[in-house]
């Protein structure tokens, strides 16, 4: 992703009422490996319950699924969870991964051909704010399911988030959809799992202060921001933001900024649902015949859809 690209959204987030920075530009390499190390937190419930899901119904989702399936997986990161997808296919016939950072991708995609000598796998740059669509030749190799774990879904707001499915519906031979959904629950829980007591979040959060003045020769003072999550309930999503420990002002590429002490920058949302309330959204987008497995604790899901005839 180009600089100015990530300049423009900048200047316009942080000239906007509530200033703003787009999550996508959390994901350079050093934000995607603090991504990483937040998985694997103690606090950070999402990952490993989505993975114990997927162990435990991997069967049951693979004979939906079907055999020779090609699977698409939008945002794929490290790629970590669809080995658990792929084992228990019968005879997948390709793996597409797709995200913003291509090199971490592609370091992942390696490792995965390794242990999948016989699969095609062929990794692809994906920016959500702009079309994409499977290559013909990957798509003609059998019908696509579109995996998208993590409960990634989360962070549009939902008609962006329908808007993103009714994407995925439109994608070249789609005919599935395995998604993972966090679950509404106990706000206390939701905000530690967002603000870790390693303050792992935090670094992750403050990177796009880094990367500002890395690579637009921004002059954030690091020490004069901290890291905030909370719960909105109204609208029932978690939020990320930064906020100003003082009164002060930032220059980006000859433009000033001011901050109040306490105002924030909004960087993330993270919107949660029961099973009734997403598959209502996927509806709308065009994708029916849910199937649903969580936990014991009922925190998280993986729900399986058809697309609509």
């Amino acid at each position: 992703m180009s600089n100015s690209a990530f300049l423009q959204s900048l200047i316009t987030g942080l000239k906007a009422p509530q200033k703003r920075l787009e999550p996508k530009f959390f994901y350079d390499d050093a934000g995607s490996a603090l991504f990483d190390e937040i998985t694997e937190l103690e606090a950070y419930y999402p990952t490993r319950t989505e993975i114990g899901i997927l162990q435990a119904a991997a069967p049951e989702i693979a004979a939906a699924i079907g055999a020779g399936a090609v699977v698409l997986e939008p945002g794929a990161g490290s790629a970590a969870k669809v080995s658990l997808l792929l084992d228990a296919l019968e005879a997948p016939a390709a793996f597409a991964p797709g995200d913003i950072s291509i090199d971490h991708l592609t370091e992942a995609a390696v490792a995965l051909q390794g242990r999948y000598l016989n699969l095609p796998i062929r990794p692809f740059a994906l920016d959500f704010d702009h079309p994409f669509d499977l290559p013909a030749e990957i798509a003609a190799l059998g019908p696509v399911t579109v995996f998208f774990p993590g409960s990634t879904i989360g962070n549009f707001e939902p008609a962006r988030a329908i808007g993103l499915l009714q994407r995925f519906a439109g994608i070249a031979n789609a005919q599935h959809l395995l998604i993972g959904v966090d679950m509404k629950k106990d706000h206390d829980r939701l905000v530690r799992a967002y603000d870790d007591l390693e303050g792992v979040t935090a670094r992750f959060n403050l990177n796009l202060l880094v990367r500002a003045n890395r690579e637009l020769g921004a002059d954030f003072d690091l020490s004069a921001f901290e890291h905030l999550a909370l719960y909105n309930a109204h609208d029932g999503r978690i939020e990320m933001h930064l906020k100003s420990l003082k009164d002060q002002t930032v220059s980006i590429a000859g433009e000033r900024f001011t901050f109040a002490e306490g105002e924030t920058i909004h960087t993330e949302n993270s919107y949660k649902y029961a099973v009734s309330e997403f598959q209502a959204l996927a509806a709308e987008a065009g994708w029916n015949g849910h199937q649903v497995w969580t936990d014991a604790e009922d925190l998280f899901s993986v729900q399986l859809f058809h697309k609509a005839k």
